[in-house]
C-alpha cells in the first residue's frame, strides 16, 4: 500500500515548511533590500548645464555672495567690494565641502577644515590642495548668468 508521501502528495508537515521557509525570505527581503537601496548611491548625470541665472542683481549687495545650483552641483556668486560679480564651484578642494563667503574676511571659506579662498578662487590657507574652479559670471538686465569657463 502506497502511502500519501510517496505519490508526491503535500503533507501538513512539508505545507508548514514552505509557508515558513516563505516568510522567512519575505522576511529577510523586507529588511536587507531598503538596506542596500540605502548603501548604494543613486544614479548621478553629469552636468549637461551650461548656463543658469545664478541669481538677480538686486538680491545681492557688494561684499555678499550666494550658493546657487549648477546643474547637479553647487556654485557661488560673490559681488565684491568694488562691485565685480565672480562666480566659482561652490565645492572645496580638499573633501567636497559646500564652501560660503565671508563678507568679513572678504573671501571664501570653507567650514568643515578652515580652508580659505580669495576672490580670485586661489587657495591661500587651511588644507585645500588646489584653486576652486572659476565660472564666468555677467549682468544682463536684472539677472547675473553663470557660464562655464571654455
Amino acid at each position: 500500500m502506497d502511502s500519501e508521501l510517496d505519490r508526491g502528495e503535500l503533507s501538513r508537515r512539508n505545507l508548514l515548511d514552505l509557508l515558513l521557509s516563505g516568510s522567512l525570505l519575505s522576511f529577510a527581503a523586507a529588511v536587507f533590500y531598503p538596506v542596500l537601496r540605502y548603501i548604494t548611491p543613486p544614479p548621478v548625470s553629469e552636468v549637461t548645464t551650461t548656463s543658469v541665472v545664478a541669481a538677480k542683481v538686486s538680491e545681492i549687495a557688494p561684499n555678499t555672495g550666494k550658493v546657487f545650483r549648477f546643474g547637479s552641483r553647487p556654485g557661488i556668486l560673490v559681488q565684491t567690494a568694488s562691485g565685480e560679480w565672480r562666480a566659482f564651484s561652490a565645492v572645496c578642494t580638499h573633501l567636497q565641502c559646500t564652501v560660503q563667503y565671508r563678507a568679513d574676511l572678504e573671501h571664501i571659506w570653507c567650514a568643515c577644515h578652515n580652508g580659505h579662498f580669495d576672490l580670485s578662487g586661489k587657495n591661500v590657507a587651511g588644507p585645500p590642495p588646489r584653486p576652486l574652479d572659476q565660472f564666468n559670471a555677467t549682468v544682463k538686465g536684472d539677472e547675473v548668468i553663470v557660464t562655464l569657463k571654455t
